[in-house]
């Protein structure tokens, strides 16, 4: 690469990056101004930075509750997600079982259901065995539209694990399940921490569901807490904006703190041994 194209990627990096996070550059600063500048003013800086609309996000609704709500129920979902993907996409890439073709076309027919298409039903669900306003409300129907995704994304990463290894355990006198613990999960574990991240985001981003189940606003999730902050007659844009970025900053943690981990994941399933 010479200098002068050197120069132009480096260029389109800064472009590139400055355009994915605008977004977030444009709610921090609109989460520090004063309340007043947000409404007359489009500068994009102010001359009077202020942390007033922090603290009016964390005492005027709960957010604190909303972020442990989130918490609660998007591990929950990955843990289950994780649980009943690896042992379905283990029996599909693995074990010598009929319809194998027709059991994952299955499943990412499932994933293609739009949520508004099954609401009615997942509400009549919860509300009959009794758990809406609590955790379980939401993991059910969150289960359902994570699951399909996390078996998908996981039988990629055990159809690349050699089956020569399994053989071998075959032939010492493992068991499937053996196989499966011992072998299989250490070796899918980029894969499965990968999965892990997606389903847990996604979670954590989930409205619809959140909106129709858990109408108690002890029970609310993060997304669904946020878009109460409006009232009928105004829509305190900075508490919004504080709230989001406070919110937004546990993820963006965990993704930096796991990004080796979620690049490895990736790009193990994609190189071909």
């Amino acid at each position: 690469m010479n200098k002068r194209g050197g120069i132009e990627f480096y260029l389109f990096l800064i472009i590139f990056v400055f355009l994915v996070m605008f977004p977030f550059i444009w709610v921090f600063l609109t989460s520090i101004k004063p309340p007043r500048e947000i409404f007359s003013s489009f500068s994009w800086f102010t001359s009077n930075p202020t942390l007033a609309s922090y603290e009016a996000a964390l005492t005027n609704r709960p957010l604190v509750r909303y972020m442990i709500n989130s918490f609660v129920v998007s591990s929950l979902t990955t843990i289950l997600a994780l649980v009943f993907a690896s042992f379905t996409a283990y029996a599909v890439t693995r074990l010598p079982i009929k319809g194998k073709g027709l059991i994952l076309g299955l499943v990412l027919a499932a994933s293609m259901f739009p949520q508004i298409a099954i609401i009615s039903p997942m509400f009549s669900l919860v509300t009959g065995l009794g758990l809406r306003n609590s955790y379980m409300g939401l993991v059910i129907p969150y289960i359902t539209i994570s699951l399909p995704l996390a078996i998908w994304i996981l039988a990629t990463f055990f159809k690349k694990i050699p089956f020569e290894l399994e053989e071998s355990a075959k032939l010492d006198g493992a068991s499937p399940f053996q196989t499966f613990r011992k072998i299989i999960l250490p070796l899918a574990a980029p894969g499965i921490f990968t999965t892990g991240i997606l389903v847990f985001i996604a979670a954590w981003n989930e409205y619809l569901f959140a909106l129709t189940i858990n109408s108690d606003d002890l029970w609310r999730t993060v997304p669904v807490g946020i878009s109460m902050y409006q009232s009928q007659y105004s829509i305190p844009w900075g508490d919004i904006s504080a709230a989001t970025v406070i919110v937004t900053i546990p993820i963006v943690i965990l993704v930096l703190f796991f990004q080796k981990r979620i690049v490895s994941g990736l790009t193990s399933g994609s190189v071909k041994e």
